[in-house]
């Protein structure tokens, strides 16, 4: 048998992303941003998708200053016809794809007994139905090749039930991300493609900087961190090393795994 530590890639080489491409949907913003900055840090080529597209053009831009392969792509992640095409102009453009980040989401505080139909079925398109449908297209590609990553953005929330505010919808949606990214990892690892999930706990983001100046932010934030072992929220570059170990080659072996970056909040 031989030694395969002896004969291993130097692990830092191992997590080296150089000629890999990898697409990030919700990158305009927030963590999707972070994840962009940390594939293209890495020596990923990195697409950029958002349903709004000025937010994609920038981190783009952000990127290709850093000397990143960069472009920007408007896409609704709920719609087939925008997902394929979004993933066909990355093939065409680079020839394949290796890495897909599946982060666009919306979240609600909507008690159940005031959901509408409406309001159930679109958070759903967006954070579950959104999710699969990139995935699918992105699967599509990568299984052709004999090799990919997918990488699903769960939540926290898929595990545990957040106090005080009700997200009974946003909690659902992200349980059937963590049970969608299991039952795609079943059926795909022995075709070479990998499918995690991560799910960071609560993070400073812009949206959330900007909910924390409210009524409603200002009570809650005491007891998120109250909660939270680490006594703070999570910096979006927290989360950078995780999507870069999960998208790349020192993470090949893993799939159907699901990495909670939380500062310990769900261990109380």
């Amino acid at each position: 048998m031989a030694d395969s530590v002896l004969s291993a890639k130097p692990i830092l080489e191992r997590f080296g992303l150089t000629g890999r491409t990898a697409l990030v949907t919700g990158g305009g913003q927030g963590i999707g941003r972070a994840f962009a900055h940390a594939l293209g840090e890495a020596g990923a080529a990195v697409a950029i998708a958002d349903l709004v597209i000025e937010r994609a053009e920038s981190v783009a831009n952000e990127l290709r200053e850093k000397g990143v392969d960069s472009f920007a792509i408007a896409c609704d992640v709920t719609q087939p016809q925008q997902v394929e095409t979004m993933v066909k102009s990355i093939t065409d453009k680079w020839g394949g794809l290796t890495i897909g980040i599946n982060n666009a989401g919306i979240a609600d505080w909507t008690a159940a007994e005031d959901i509408s139909e409406s309001n159930w079925d679109s958070i759903n398109a967006v954070n579950l139905k959104g999710v699969f449908l990139c995935a699918q297209a992105e699967g599509r590609v990568m299984l052709e090749a004999g090799y990919g990553k997918i990488i699903n953005v769960a939540s926290m929330s898929a595990s545990i039930v957040n106090t005080p505010q009700k997200q009974v919808v946003y909690n659902t949606t992200k349980a059937g991300v963590l049970h969608l990214t299991r039952s795609l990892a079943a059926e795909w690892a022995a075709r070479g493609v990998r499918v995690n999930s991560i799910s960071p706990g609560y993070t400073r983001t812009q949206l959330v900087d900007d909910l924390l100046e409210t009524p409603i932010g200002k009570e809650m934030a005491p007891q998120w961190l109250a909660l939270t072992p680490m006594g703070r929220m999570a910096d979006v570059t927290d989360l950078q090393g995780a999507v870069v170990y999960m998208a790349s080659e020192a993470s090949d072996f893993m799939t159907g795994n699901d990495m909670v970056v939380d500062g310990g909040y769900c261990l109380w």
